[in-house]
C-alpha cells in the first residue's frame, strides 16, 4: 500500500502514469528484504529497474558534477537517519575511453567498503529525552504513577520530544509543553543542550564505530580521506558533528549534499542511466558491491564434499552485477542452499544464515542413462548463479556434464590403385585344331604366331575406414525448483494472485472512501455557502421570491440535520443524491444572480460595440 501510494504521488506530480522506478535501500538489507521489496513493488504495479544501496545513490549525486581526471579521491559518506547509521568509503577516479573516434575522460566511482549500526539513529536520542521527561512527569504526579505504561501518553510525549530535539540543534536550550499529557494534567519543562548531550554520552562513541571499521578494514588512514560528507537528518546534531571532527582531526565536515534528498536524487540519476528514453549529458560510472558474503552448500545422497571447491560463492563487496558458476562431481539428485558467511553478522531480524534453498533433479536419470557408456571423466553438475545489480543472488539453471570416450569409425585416407597390364605372348601349336562351342581358334600348320591380347587400363578408388577413440560431451539440462521457506520466500502464482486481488479490493475500498469524503465535503460546503448567500446577499432578494427562499432554506436545514445525524455512515451515492436535490433548487437562483451581476457589464460592452460600429459606418459613407 505504501508503494502504491508513492506511485500515485508520482503520477499526480508528473501528470502521467509512472511505472518504472529505482528504489533506494539501506546497505544492511539482506536477501529477504530485497526480495520482499521487489515483490511488493510488482504488486503495486511498479517495474523495479533496480534496487540501489543508499550510499551508492549519495555517491552518484556527489560525483555527477565533478571532474576526477586530474586526481582521484577517497570520500566517506556518513549517514545517520532515524533508526540506523552507516559509513561508506567510495573511491572516485577517471579512465580514458574512445567515443566517436575521440579519446574522452570518463568519471567513475567504486564503493570500497561500508559498515553500519542498524540500531543507532535519531530515535535513540529521542528516547533518552522521552525517558528523562517521563521521569520528571512521574515525579510531578507522584502516587507511584508511571506514564510509560500509558501508550497514549507516551505517543503525545514522543511527538513533542522530537520537536524539542530539533530546537536543540540550533539553540542551547529548548522548552517542551504537552497539554493534558495524562489524566488532564499538563506537562511543561525545559532542557539544555548540555544535559541532552550528557544523556546521550554513550551514543556518541557508538556513532564513530562505522567510520573506524571502514578505515580499519580498508587499510586507509585518516589523512588519505579527501572528504567526509554528511547525510541524514540526525547528522544535524552539533555534538555528533563535534565528535566526528575530533576523531577525524578536521576543523569542519563536508556538507555539499542535501542531507534529506541526496539519496533519492542519486537514485533518480541511476534510473536515468538505466532508462532507454533518457540520456544524461554527464556520465559517471558506478561500481557497487554486495554488502554481504554468500556461501554455497550442497547436500545430497552419497555426496562427498569436495574441499577443492571454493565454498565462498560471493565475497563481500563483490562487484554487481555478475554471473558465476560452480561445478560439482555427483551422480544423484541433490539440494543447494545459499547462506550468509558466518564470518560476518546477519541482517537485522534474520535468525538463520540460510536464506535460499533449491532442489536440483534429473541428475540421477542422466547418470543412469549414460552409466553403461565409456565415461572418460566423472559426471559433473554445473550450477549457474547470478548476482543482480539489485544485490539479489539466485540459482538460475543447472546442467549435467557427461564426457564419454567411444570407438568411432572414421575415414582413414583415399588410395588410387593403377593396374598396368602388359602384353602377353602366347605360342600356338601347329596342326592342332580344337573347336569348342564357346570359341574358335584358327591354327596355321608349320608356323608360330605371336598373339597380343590388349586389356584396358582402369583407375579404381577405394575408401578405407578405421576406428579411433573420440571424446564426446553431453550437456543435459537439470530441473531447478526453489523451495525456500520463511523470510524471502517467493510467492507462488496462487498466492501472488490472491495478494493482488486483496490489494485491488483495498484500493477500491480506499477510492470509495475518498469519493465519499469528497462528496460529503461538497455537500457540506454547498449548504454553508447557500445559507450565507440567502442571509447576507441583497441581490438574492431581487432574483428570487420569498416563497423560493423560504422553501430553499428549509430544504438546506433539513439536509444539514440529516448530514450530522444519519449521514455520518451514509454512502457516496446518498451524498450525491441530496446534493443534486439542493442544486435543482439553488442553481436556477444562482444563475439569475450571476445574470444580474454580469448584465450591466454586458450591456456596456454592447453599447461600446454599437458606438464603434456606428463610427465605422459614418467613415465608410464619407
Amino acid at each position: 500500500m505504501v508503494l502504491h501510494y508513492a506511485a500515485g504521488l508520482a503520477d499526480a506530480h508528473v501528470g502521467a502514469p509512472v511505472r518504472d522506478a529505482v528504489i533506494a535501500v539501506p546497505p544492511y538489507f539482506g536477501q529477504a528484504e530485497r526480495r520482499a521489496l521487489t515483490q511488493a513493488a510488482q504488486l503495486a504495479g511498479i517495474n523495479v529497474l533496480s534496487l540501489i544501496n543508499e550510499h551508492a545513490g549519495a555517491a552518484l549525486q556527489y560525483g555527477i558534477d565533478k571532474d576526477f581526471s586530474n586526481a582521484s579521491r577517497h570520500v566517506i559518506f556518513y549517514d545517520m537517519g532515524a533508526g540506523s547509521t552507516y559509513a561508506a568509503l567510495v573511491y572516485y577516479s577517471a579512465y580514458n575511453a574512445k567515443e566517436f573516434g575521440k579519446t574522452v575522460s570518463v568519471n567513475q566511482f567504486q564503493v570500497k567498503d561500508v559498515r553500519w549500526n542498524s540500531e543507532l539513529g535519531g530515535v535513540q536520542m529521542e528516547m533518552r529525552l522521552v525517558n528523562y521527561f517521563a521521569a520528571q512527569f512521574n515525579k510531578q504526579l507522584g502516587d507511584g504513577v508511571d506514564i510509560r505504561q500509558s501508550p497514549k501518553a507516551m505517543a503525545k510525549l514522543k511527538k513533542q520530544v522530537k520537536r524539542t530535539k530539533e530546537i536543540l540543534s540550533a539553540n542551547t536550550a529548548a522548552p517542551i509543553s504537552v497539554e493534558s499529557l495524562y489524566n488532564d494534567v499538563d506537562f511543561r519543562s525545559t532542557i539544555t543542550r548540555e544535559k541532552f548531550e550528557e544523556l546521550c554520552e554513550d551514543l556518541w562513541e557508538q556513532a564513530l564505530t562505522p567510520v573506524k571499521e571502514v578505515l580499519t578494514h580498508s587499510g586507509m588512514k585518516i589523512d588519505d580521506i579527501y572528504a567526509v560528507e554528511l547525510i541524514g537528518g540526525a547528522t544535524r546534531v552539533p555534538k555528533l558533528q563535534a565528535k566526528l571532527q575530533e576523531f577525524l582531526g578536521r576543523r569542519g565536515l563536508d556538507k555539499h549534499l542535501d542531507a534529506d534528498e541526496a539519496i533519492v536524487l542519486g537514485a533518480s540519476l541511476h534510473a536515468a542511466n538505466l532508462s532507454d528514453g533518457i540520456k544524461l549529458n554527464r556520465k559517471l560510472g558506478m561500481i557497487d558491491g554486495s554488502t554481504y558474503a554468500f556461501v554455497l552448500e550442497i547436500d545430497g545422497l552419497d555426496y562427498v564434499k569436495d574441499e577443492s571447491i571454493d565454498q565462498i560463492l560471493v565475497p563481500r563487496m563483490k562487484k554487481m552485477p555478475i554471473k558465476m558458476f560452480r561445478s560439482i562431481r555427483h551422480t544423484k539428485d541433490f539440494d543447494v542452499s545459499l547462506n550468509y558467511d558466518k564470518a560476518y553478522e546477519l541482517p537485522p531480524g534474520i535468525p538463520s544464515h540460510k536464506f535460499a534453498e533449491y532442489s536440483v533433479s534429473g541428475l540421477t536419470d542422466a547418470s543412469e542413462k549414460y552409466a553403461n557408456r565409456n565415461l572418460s571423466a566423472p559426471i559433473k553438475a554445473n550450477l549457474h548463479f547470478s548476482l543482480s545489480r539489485s544485490g539479489i543472488i539466485a540459482l538460475d539453471r543447472a546442467e549435467a556434464v557427461i564426457e564419454i570416450t567411444e570407438w568411432v569409425e572414421v575415414p582413414k585416407k583415399i588410395l588410387t590403385l593403377e593396374s598396368n597390364i602388359t602384353n602377353q605372348n602366347s605360342s600356338s601349336e601347329v596342326g592342332a585344331a580344337n573347336s569348342t562351342t564357346d570359341s574358335k581358334e584358327n591354327l596355321s600348320s608349320g608356323s608360330n604366331t605371336n598373339s597380343s591380347t590388349p586389356i584396358d587400363e582402369s583407375n579404381a578408388q577405394e575408401i578405407i575406414t578405421e576406428k579411433v577413440l573420440k571424446k564426446r560431451t553431453f550437456r543435459v539440462p537439470l530441473k531447478v525448483v526453489e523451495k525456500t521457506t520463511g523470510a524471502g520466500t517467493i510467492l507462488s502464482k496462487e498466492l501472488y494472485s490472491e495478494a493482488k486481488n486483496r490489494l485491488e479490493a483495498l484500493d477500491k475500498k480506499d477510492a470509495e472512501r475518498r469519493k465519499t469524503a469528497e462528496l460529503k465535503n461538497n455537500l457540506e460546503s454547498y449548504i454553508y455557502s447557500m445559507k450565507e448567500k440567502l442571509e447576507e446577499s441583497a441581490d438574492i432578494l431581487t432574483v428570487s421570491t420569498e416563497q423560493e427562499r423560504e422553501s430553499f432554506a428549509e430544504k438546506l436545514s433539513e439536509v444539514q440535520d440529516w448530514l450530522y445525524m444519519d449521514g455520518e455512515d451514509a454512502q457516496a451515492n446518498e451524498f450525491k443524491e441530496r446534493l443534486d436535490q439542493l442544486k435543482a433548487i439553488g442553481d436556477p437562483i444562482l444563475f439569475r444572480l450571476n445574470e444580474l451581476k454580469t448584465r450591466p457589464t454586458a450591456c456596456e460592452n454592447a453599447r461600446l460595440y454599437l458606438d464603434e460600429l456606428q463610427k465605422a459606418c459614418l467613415i465608410s459613407q464619407n
